[in-house]
């Protein structure tokens, strides 16, 4: 989805932390191997609410370069708003944002709409508007004056169209849709966009089981082919463990662990962020871990 100018409200607070200078892109080390990564997205210091609420205090986050991220947490923890805040659709408190090792919120709203991509969780069309209508907007961040729609904008929207099986939808109009066919005709638009990063927000929201896992190959599909970095919100943990290669755990606004999921999905992790008593066991399909919930019934 595009950010727009208005999408960023001003903060009374402002940033309490500029972040590592605008030098390019950060990099985070690797105390195993002493390698290097690239880091696309850094919060800094984060401090994120709505009206008088505060949801997000002091949180500090990497993304680094080609790597799919599940972020993961029970309901009102600050997933979604976190989301927002590295999206540029939320201003933070306090804090910073570093898009590429840049502070987000000073960059224009073209430039971040031709580096990220943004699908929020209940994204509103206007009304009558078509889903090829909808997926052509994605494009809109690369018009300008001298370069109008061309048949290369063309392809690029058949072909977002065509990775999420809405080519044969095109000219439905989107409020007629099913819940899962928008959720896929807003995820087109989202790839439509062409951007390397992708930040989504719950992609597998109204969609049946089946069509849940299409959507995440596509995601898992996107990374291998083209190294897109994805950070997405999951409510799914066994989906998350299965395809994101890391994980990101909060509660109460907090980061309590993040890395890979073997790492982060604990029965001691699951009983302090969830509250659940739970068993891990290997996942069958992939090796990785598998949750198996304990409910009071069997205890």
């Amino acid at each position: 989805m595009t950010t727009t100018d208005t999408d960023v409200q001003s903060s009374s607070n402002g940033p309490a932390s500029t972040g590592p200078a605008n030098t390019g892109s950060a990099s985070t080390g690797s105390a195993s191997t002493g390698q290097r990564s690239e880091v696309r997205l850094r919060a800094s210091q984060l401090r994120l609410g709505y009206g008088d609420r505060l949801i997000v205090d002091g949180l500090d986050l990497d993304v680094v370069s080609g790597t799919v991220t599940a972020v993961i947490g029970p309901n009102g923890c600050g997933k979604s708003t976190l989301l927002r805040a590295l999206g540029r659709l939320l201003a933070p408190r306090g804090g910073s944002v570093l898009l590429d090792g840049e502070r987000i919120d000073k960059m224009s709203t073209r430039q971040v709409a031709r580096i990220l991509g943004v699908l929020p969780q209940t994204p509103q069309a206007p009304e009558g508007l078509t889903v090829a209508d909808l997926v052509a907007r994605g494009r809109h961040p690369h018009q300008t004056w001298y370069r109008q729609w061309s048949s290369a904008d063309e392809t690029i929207v058949a072909d977002a169209l065509r990775m999420t099986g809405m080519l044969e939808l095109a000219d439905r109009p989107v409020d007629e849709l099913s819940g899962g066919q928008r959720q896929r005709a807003w995820l087109s638009m989202a790839l439509a966009q062409g951007t390397d990063l992708l930040l989504l927000d719950e992609p597998t929201t109204y969609l049946d089981l089946a069509h849940q896992v299409d959507v995440l190959d596509l995601v898992r599909q996107l990374h291998a082919e083209a190294g897109r970095t994805v950070v997405m919100v999951l409510h799914d943990l066994n989906l998350a463990a299965r395809y994101a290669e890391q994980l990101v755990a909060m509660r109460d606004g907090h980061i309590v662990t993040q890395g890979p999921p073997d790492e982060v999905l604990t029965e001691d992790m699951l009983r302090e962020v969830f509250g659940l008593e739970a068993r891990i066991v290997p996942d069958p399909v992939s090796g990785g871990p598998l949750v198996v919930p304990i409910g009071a019934h069997f205890r």
